[in-house]
């Protein structure tokens, strides 16, 4: 599942966000039941994926990742929309840094 997962958020960033194919860093942490409660309409398949990304992409662009990362969980991973949430969390990018150096970027 977790390769799977990958491939499907690196698909929909590359798509989105014009991602080079080989820039993928995903993080998983698998919970146990006890540590994770979830929506009385959701089951235990529940999926949260959050994003962390550098501001300055517009709302169209993060409307772009999110409507297929909805539509490929849901279908390869055999999720229903109410087992998937997706944040998106951005912060500044003075903030971010890659390589003992802040990060540059022009968005």
């Amino acid at each position: 599942m977790k390769a799977t997962l990958s491939d499907v958020i690196h698909s929909c960033v590359v798509e989105a966000l014009h991602f080079p194919p080989d820039k993928r860093a995903h993080r998983f942490f698998p919970m146990d039941p006890e540590d994770f409660h979830f929506p009385g309409s959701a089951t235990p398949r529940y999926t949260i994926i959050e994003i962390s990304m550098f501001e300055g992409r517009s709302t169209e662009a993060k409307k772009r990742l999110i409507r297929p990362l909805f539509e490929r969980i849901c279908t390869r991973l055999d999720r229903s929309p109410k087992e998937v949430e997706v944040t998106i969390t951005e912060t500044p990018r003075h903030n971010w840094g890659f390589r003992g150096l802040p990060y540059k970027v022009d968005v």
